[in-house]
């Protein structure tokens, strides 16, 4: 039965299109990287010896090793940025080009641009590493224009793209000249950056929301040029693509010590953060629409993700596509839009009802994601239900029979006892172990790291025939309620 669930899924992903990575099925060898590069063999941990070797993952030295092995052993690709830069990893920022391929080959759009499937894309803040032109001009032949507003992102981008002889002539980086009044950030430091693991994708179709943008804080952006003013009158592309400042301040940026991924004030902060970086360069595309057939960017927060659609039709956009990027304890959103008429009109795909989740901003300080993992295995267990544990996963699988649907339906469940020691008690060696059963509600909570300070919960039903499954909102309803009263800040 695993092993078709495995086949089924891997099929589910191919039609998609593009590799997705995953970090249960193609993880970095640790231990083969090491004896292939032995610069890297100083970083990597040997903790024990029936576990796999690893590296310390707040150590900056250490991910920036990881990233040029893997870039050289998977790509061929030489690779490097000096200390302080965003340092990306490589398994996400592939997965964002594979899911451009399959958006770029797709009959959604009409092709207006490319006719020899050489596509031309235009990377937003570019950044030192280069990473997105240096992919994908490796993995598809793809062009770039990769644009940065400071001198040491220029400099080293220009100087990964001439390592790279064999790519180079497909890669243009260009220089935004930064003539705001208010720029972004003006200063440069270091942050601690939320490290962003392996990924899986999923595509879905998004409708127009019922959102009051006027409800919603939208701060200006007043930084440097994004698209307007950099790309020039005569240019055409395929794409654009960016992965903003997730952060308003610096302190935000730096709320998660147990990564390192480093990056400047630029890369990581902008006042208003994603949501008014993003906002601009949807602005930019209402002026830009002839000359770009998908705008497209990654986004940190759910709740940026919904006000940016929102906001994408009030605009006028004919289409828009969303992926979710799950990658072990992280998930990331990617927003792509398009004013070009759909070949054909495609069903919009409704919600699937047996999935539903929400998000837990302004976590206080002293919690992280595997507190509220605990938290969640307790709010369930101290009820009676049958509870499964599994941390490597960050997973709690639950099941209630009838009985005790009746009576929380009726009573509801306990609030969360505020001292409750958040510490993981027990584990599934082995995934789920509950049976479903017509008679019995069977339901899988997952928690997930956005940007720090913000966890996704998610909640997933197992059986969605199950004849008691019309109580899994209102439960999952009540366990957000419990959740946000112990560990959001009022």
């Amino acid at each position: 039965m695993g092993g078709s669930k495995k086949r089924k899924r891997k099929r589910n992903e191919e039609q998609r299109g593009g590799t997705v990575y995953s970090e249960r099925e193609n993880p970095p060898d640790f231990a083969l990287l090491a004896s292939l590069y032995p610069e890297f063999h100083p970083f990597v941990q040997f903790l024990h010896s029936h576990s796999r070797p690893t590296i310390d993952w707040t150590d900056f030295n250490a991910t920036r090793q990881l990233t040029r092995v893997l870039l050289h052993h998977r790509h061929a690709l030489n690779w490097w940025i000096p200390d302080g830069n965003l340092c990306p990893t490589v398994p996400n920022r592939c997965n964002y080009i594979h899911w451009l391929q399959h958006l770029l080959s797709s009959d959604i759009i009409p092709n207006t641009i490319s006719s020899d499937g050489k596509f031309r894309g235009f990377d937003i803040g570019t950044g030192a590493s280069c990473i997105y032109p240096l992919l994908g001009a490796s993995l598809h032949g793809w062009s770039f224009v990769g644009s940065d507003v400071t001198n040491v992102a220029i400099e080293w981008a220009e100087r990964n793209v001439n390592s790279n002889p064999h790519i180079s002539q497909l890669i243009e980086i260009r220089k935004v000249q930064d003539n705001a009044s208010d720029p972004c950030v003006e200063v440069e430091e270091s942050v601690n950056g939320d490290n962003i693991a392996l990924c899986g994708s999923t595509d879905v179709e998004v409708a127009p929301l019922p959102l009051d943008l006027h409800a919603c804080e939208n701060r200006n952006y007043h930084g440097p040029p994004i698209l307007v003013g950099v790309v020039r009158d005569d240019e055409k592309f395929d794409f654009c693509m960016c992965n903003p400042p997730f952060f308003e301040s610096l302190e935000e940026a730096g709320l998660n010590p147990k990564t390192s991924c480093g990056g400047t004030s630029q890369e990581m902060v902008c006042p208003g953060g994603e949501r008014a970086f993003i906002t601009r360069i949807i602005e930019d595309s209402t002026q830009l629409k002839d000359q770009f057939r998908w705008f497209t960017s990654m986004v940190g927060k759910k709740s940026n993700l919904k006000y940016l659609t929102s906001k994408l039709w009030e605009v006028g956009v004919a289409v828009v596509k969303t992926t979710e990027f799950v990658q072990g304890r992280t998930c990331r959103w990617g927003l792509a839009w398009s004013f070009l008429t759909p070949l054909q009109k495609t069903p919009v795909s409704l919600p699937d009802k047996k999935n539903t989740s929400f998000m837990l901003e302004g976590l206080q300080r002293q919690y992280a994601a595997i507190n509220v993992l605990e938290a969640v295995n307790s709010y369930f267990s101290s009820h009676g239900l049958s509870c499964t544990l599994n941390t490597s996963s960050f997973t709690v699988d639950v099941a209630a029979a009838k009985d005790d649907c009746d009576l929380i339906l009726r009573n509801g469940l306990p609030i969360i006892n505020k001292s409750i020691d958040c510490q993981p008690t027990r584990e599934a060696s082995s995934g789920s172990s509950l049976n479903l059963s017509s008679e019995r509600l069977c339901f899988c909570i997952s928690v997930f790291q956005q940007i720090p300070g913000t966890l996704l919960v998610k909640g997933s039903l197992q059986d969605r025939n199950s004849t008691l499954s019309g109580a899994f909102s209102m439960i999952f309803q009540k366990l957000e309620e419990a959740l946000r009263d112990k560990f959001c800040t009022k």
